[in-house]
């Protein structure tokens, strides 16, 4: 799932870092097109994400695949997106999601100087993505403010994290999600999961997708390939 605050880019846009992606695991990788705040809030997206998953994962786009060699991925609110998915997708049962890939993701509700977060506060400014950037993105994507409170919206507030996919995370050193990334990571494990995280190193939002810096990239690439070898 793309980024993009859930409001902006879209799979035309993707095109490039998910072929190199695709080209780097060897893997075939589907991007999904999904409806955008403002003009479609939560729980749209998620809903237009959730249709394209349970119709791979039930054999509908490509019959000869097996269900324990899908992943799903998305970097930023595309993160935020796959890890609601995963969520929404044990809740309901209809498929099982085997592994997911979290790349520098949004998963709390709260991006202001108030966050339990101090990521927010060190790196929110000067940045690619500020706190504030990211506030307004959040304002726009939720349907009414309860929807805050939802773990589907922020997943980091999810009570029940037990039976949920293999994980990788990777988060940005200088990226305002930083600590929220990893907080969810530790939370995901603690609960029972097997998950790994990296920390990449120099690297800040956005490095995945705008390309950067191609040793972030290719070092984010060979976590990827590794994680998706395993198991």
């Amino acid at each position: 799932m793309h980024g993009g605050g859930w409001s902006t880019e879209s799979v035309e846009t993707y095109d490039r870092i998910c072929s190199m992606l695709s080209k780097s695991v060897d893997k075939t990788v589907i991007s999904v097109e999904y409806r955008l705040a403002p003009e479609y809030p939560f729980p749209a997206g998620l809903e237009d994400c959730y249709l394209a998953a349970r119709a791979l994962y039930q054999g509908k786009i490509f019959p000869k695949i097996e269900p324990g060699q899908i992943s799903v991925m998305g970097d930023s609110s595309g993160g935020n997106l796959a890890a609601a998915l995963c969520l929404l997708a044990r809740d309901r049962g209809e498929f099982s999601i085997h592994k997911q890939i979290l790349v520098y993701p949004a998963v709390n509700n709260c991006y202001t100087l108030d966050s339990a977060y101090d990521s927010i506060r060190e790196n929110g400014e000067g940045y690619l993505l500020t706190r504030g950037k990211m506030h307004d993105y959040l304002q726009l994507y939720i349907g009414k403010q309860e929807d805050l409170k939802s773990p589907y919206v922020a997943p980091v507030l999810a009570e029940d994290l037990t039976n949920m996919p293999e994980t990788l995370v990777l988060s940005a050193e200088f990226d305002p999600l930083r600590d929220e990334d990893e907080d969810y990571a530790k939370r995901l494990k603690e609960a029972g999961n097997k998950v790994t995280c990296y920390r990449i190193a120099g690297a800040f939002h956005g490095y995945f997708a705008l390309g950067v810096s191609r040793l972030h990239v290719e070092e984010s690439f060979a976590y990827i390939d590794h994680f998706l070898r395993e198991g």
